[in-house]
């Protein structure tokens, strides 16, 4: 079958519900699109032929054939999905607001779909699924759990690298803690977490999930509003690696002593208990019970299944297998002594590939049947979360039936070296494979194309954007040295002992320049299991690695003069590098290239990475999607014109996976993306501006009479025009039938009047003075009304109802008690009793709660639209965003220019609207800018001034500058609590200091 390239792989936005997808056959991928979401499925892991002597190609490919549907995932998708179409009924108040709040379409920042299907997954399980008749979702999970994890409840979400699973666990502590909060009593929910991860790099990562860290995401991300933020700071929190789990030796023995003294199998007492280690890792929980376990790469978390005979492994393969069958030991039995002695309500698993490992005891790649949502990494692609891997689809060898750098371990692994040789066997000017130097230098071509894009965007640069990386992969530290002197360089030894410096093959990755060591590395080699495990190299690496070392240890000394560099480790110098490849002003910013013995770790989330070679034995997706997972972060999140973001890509060699095959991997590359970052800076604090936010207004109406006055606005007409009120329904051949609404006309007038005032009464007159915004399906009675005014609202509803409402043919009263329009008579009811008491109220605004100030303080995006760079005594936020190439710079030049301007913003991603009302629609306005003048009151009371830059006449402009100006402003003015606040549109930008000093006066002799 002829290769399909497909131009553009993504079809849906990254934060709606996916609509669309790419459809598999038994030959792979098609370009032909299903005009539906994609099913939950895996990919079945084919075994592997047992002749020896036999080169074999994996099975790694994607085709329909071996497509196994997760029936349970999409059984639990639908109920899910039906009862967010119902309106998230039967959850608790706090839940609702979170779900209210994580799903407004007026977010700044929004989040994806994945992360808020995870969460409603977790909330359905945890708050629905009984109610709901659903109760086999648990015990189909229980069951999962028995015979795999016998004394733990384990719940897993299946999410692609880079779709955001650090947000969904804040979202998941959020929920849990702040449910917990507000209930002590609710057995649900719990305010404990203790977080694993399975090295340091995540650990550290993920001190964003501490409330108390000042770059949380509770904040960064919009998980919560400030007020809950300070609320959820009262939960306990430890983030930890697995590592920690395992019981240390408390007394020093040697060997043979503790043989002589352990007897009969007992524990030893030389290491700590199971309690000891709990109360040792846990020690911060205090007296804290039943706690909520969060595994982050839960796929390293399992106990080997016993009851089936060993998987046959030789060599490499073996020793892999037992440390890894370890490792999960460690991990998991944690977790179960934790249980024993604290209680764990549920273990939430979190994983882009929660499959089983090899020499689990179960086929490598299945499923954890406890996994409960998935959004794969074909579903992260397609939605334009990840990058697109472009992996090699065909050359012109024709040797094999895939192409040559496709799978290149198989065609050199016999010619590298193996592990355990002395390292100093390895030495610089060793000859490569054939197969592999010409993988190098094939690969490398193309990063030069990235990166000579890269050097020539000296607008990209300026604005912090680091070089593209290469990183290699291999299975051993003999292979990696033998690569890492490839390709940086090496020291050769001459006849006379002394030792010159070679240079690598690859000019922007060698580290050696004129027969000397470059004082700064473009080419790391790290050994990503030591460092992760937070234990000491290996002195075979640290030799290794001496002149990287010694030249990090310079640079920190350099950088951080008041600092000890030498109090601190190799390794930890090493693991920073690491952990900041790609950062502007980091110890990591300027490499280029990464060669990692064993795997990169997971959670290593620099964006550069662009191209990968894999040096090691694949057989499934799992180590397939591991790998490339490290190069899958996108870059910019910026959305196009579609409301999707443009699809970036990663190049890579020797990892043998199907993805989608993308055409241009073969052209000219094209410049990266074109994004600036856009935030508020934290030297410019004295800029801050802060602002009210409001979901409404309120009129301050006379406590004791009420009265009404009916204008042309207070009429309703009914008719058939809106609602048909007879239908009918007839066969091809047969007898018609007529349906009507004569049930509903049968309901009396007076049960009309009393369900009307009824709601008015419950919108408009609450005994805290807000009004209701939400459109209630049923009419319930509602405690927190002012009761005492209800026969006066009754006598005015039936007023209304005789004198406003006009009933054309065939409709009927009784109508206004279908759901809409009896909101809609209520709202009339309410304007004619403000209109009666016009000079005895003033209106009020509405407050958002939880959230009733917000600020440029929080201020982080990135945006592809131009930007004007904003003056540092002028605005806290670093760039004006433009929807235009003029009059948004214009404008900002101007109020830099003004004398009396203290400090202004845009109002781009502040999250500052006015609300307002367009033929029956609630909506929220956006203004152009804040600007904060000194008006002549003084610098203690400064004019807060909102400014729209106004261009052709609408409808909905004249709409929203009567609301602003005749609602909002003076609403925020009599609450007094937001200083003074006032309204400008501003026609033309080359004449807005004249238009804002004419307000000036104004405000000056009382006008304005």
């Amino acid at each position: 079958m002829k290769q399909v390239i497909i131009d553009n792989p993504i079809l849906n936005s990254p934060f709606e519900e996916p609509k669309r997808h790419f459809r598999f056959t038994e030959d792979g991928i098609t370009n032909e699109i299903i005009e539906e979401r994609r099913i939950s499925a895996y990919f079945i892991p084919v075994a592997q032929p047992k002749k020896k002597g036999k080169q074999i190609d994996f099975e790694t490919e994607w085709t329909e054939d071996r497509l196994q549907e997760n029936k349970f995932i999409n059984q639990i998708r639908a109920k899910v999905a039906k009862w967010r179409e119902g309106g998230y009924r039967d959850v608790t108040k706090t839940t609702r607001y979170l779900l209210d709040y994580w799903r407004n379409p007026e977010r700044d920042k929004k989040l994806f779909f994945c992360q808020i299907e995870a969460l409603e997954t977790a909330i359905y399980l945890a708050e629905v699924a009984q109610k709901c008749g659903d109760g086999w979702i648990e015990k189909s999970l229980r069951q999962a759990n028995e015979s795999a994890n016998a004394q733990l409840f384990r719940i897993a979400f299946k999410m692609a690298t880079g779709s955001g699973k650090t947000v969904v666990m804040a979202m998941l502590i959020a929920w849990q803690a702040l449910n917990k909060l507000a209930n002590t009593q609710d057995a649900r929910f719990a305010d404990t977490f203790l977080i694993i991860t399975p090295g340091i790099t995540i650990k550290d990562r993920l001190r964003v999930l501490l409330p108390s860290d000042p770059q949380n995401y509770y904040r960064q991300r919009d998980v919560l509003p400030p007020d809950l933020c300070a609320e959820l700071s009262k939960s306990k929190i430890i983030i930890t690696n697995f590592h920690a789990l395992k019981r240390r030796e408390i007394i020093s023995a040697g060997k043979l002593t503790k043989q002589i003294l352990r007897q009969n199998g007992e524990q030893s007492a030389f290491t700590e208990s199971p309690d000891q280690m709990v109360r040792r890792v846990c020690r911060e929980l205090g007296n804290k019970k039943n706690i909520i376990v969060i595994n982050d790469e839960a796929h390293h978390c399992y106990r080997r299944k016993s009851d089936v005979e060993g998987e046959k492994l030789t060599g490499d393969e073996r020793k892999e297998a037992q440390k890894r069958e370890e490792e999960a030991r460690v991990w998991i039995s944690g977790i179960e002594a934790v249980k024993s002695k604290l209680g764990v309500k549920v273990v939430y698993d979190l994983s882009a590939t929660p499959f089983f490992l090899k020499g689990s005891g179960y086929p490598e790649g299945t499923l954890f049947p406890w996994v409960v949502s998935d959004f794969s990494l074909i579903d992260a692609i397609e939605a334009g979360l990840v990058k697109v891997p472009r992996v090699p689809v065909a050359d012109d060898s024709m040797t094999g039936a895939q192409p040559t750098y496709r799978n290149i371990w198989v065609r050199i692994r016999e010619d590298l070296p193996r592990k355990g040789r002395r390292t100093e066997a390895i030495s610089g000017g060793q000859k490569l494979p054939v197969e592999l130097e010409g993988a190098l230098n094939s690969l490398y071509g193309n990063y030069r194309k990235y990166y000579e894009q890269w050097e020539k965007n000296t607008e990209a640069r300026a604005k912090g954007l680091t070089a593209p990386v290469f990183i290699v992969v291999c299975n051993n530290t003999n292979v990696s040295k033998m690569l890492y002197d490839y390709i940086a360089g090496w020291e050769k030894e001459m006849s006379d002992g002394s030792k010159v410096a070679v240079p690598g093959k690859f000019d922007i990755f060698s580290n050696v320049e004129n027969n000397k060591w470059t004082s700064w590395p473009n080419t790391i080699l790290i050994d990503s299991e030591q460092l992760e495990s937070g234990e000491a190299m290996s002195d075979e690496f640290k030799k290794v690695a001496a002149t990287e070392i010694e030249e990090f240890k310079a640079e920190c000394r350099a950088r951080f003069p008041g600092r000890d560099v030498d109090e601190i480790e190799d390794e930890d110098i090493l693991r920073e590098v690491m952990n900041t490849v790609g950062k502007t002003g980091k110890l990591g910013e300027n490499i280029r290239c990464v060669i990692s013995v064993s795997m990169l770790t997971e959670g290593w989330d620099a964006n550069t990475v662009t191209h990968v070679l894999g040096i090691r034995a694949f057989g499934t997706q799992l180590l397939c999607e591991q790998v490339v997972g490290r190069a899958l972060r996108r870059m910019s999140y910026a959305v196009n014109d579609q409301g999707h973001f443009n699809p970036e890509y990663a190049e890579v060699y020797g990892v043998p996976f199907s993805f989608i095959p993308c055409s241009g991997a073969g052209g000219e590359v094209g410049p990266p993306p074109q994004f600036t970052h856009i935030r508020a800076l934290a030297d410019r604090i004295a800029c801050e501006i802060t602002f009210p936010r409001l979901v409404g207004y309120r009129y301050d109406l006379p406590k004791d009479t009420l009265k009404a006055t009916f204008t042309n606005d207070s009429r309703l007409a009914l008719s058939t025009a809106d609602l048909p009120t007879k239908t009918e329904n007839a066969p091809i051949v047969g007898e018609s039938s007529i349906h009507t609404l004569d049930d509903l006309k049968a309901r009396r007038m007076n049960e009309v009047a009393f369900l009307l005032a009824k709601l008015t009464l419950e919108k408009y007159f609450r005994q805290d003075g807000l009004e209701r915004k939400d459109h209630t399906k049923e009419h319930k009675f509602d405690n927190e009304v002012q009761s005492w005014l209800f026969p006066q609202v009754l006598g005015i509803t039936k007023q209304w109802l005789d004198e406003c409402v006009t009933c054309k043919d065939n409709t009927f009263p009784q109508l206004l008690l279908l759901v809409e329009w009896a909101h809609d008579a209520a709202d009339r009811i309410y304007q004619s009793i403000v209109r009666s008491s016009e000079g005895e109220n003033r209106i009020l605004p509405i407050l958002r709660p939880y959230d009733t100030i917000g600020t440029t303080r929080y201020v982080d995006f990135d945006t592809t639209r131009p930007v004007y760079s904003t003056d540092p005594a002028r605005c806290h936020v670093s760039h004006v965003v433009a929807d235009t190439d003029s009059w948004e710079q214009k404008m900002a030049q101007t109020l830099e220019d003004m004398d009396e301007v203290v400090c202004y913003v845009k109002n781009q991603n502040l999250g500052f609207t006015i609300p307002y009302t367009l033929e029956g629609d609630e909506r929220n306005y956006t203004p152009d800018f804040i600007v904060r003048l000194d008006d002549g009151h003084g610098k203690d009371d400064l004019l807060n001034l909102v400014l729209e830059v106004s261009g052709e006449s609408r409808k909905d402009k004249a709409a929203k500058a009567s609301t602003a100006r005749t609602l909002w402003v003076p609403a925020i003015n009599h609450h007094g609590g937001f200083g003074r606040w006032a309204y400008i549109e501003i026609t033309d930008p080359w004449d807005a200091k004249n238009t804002i000093r004419a307000l000036i006066d104004k405000t000056k002799t009382g006008q304005a």
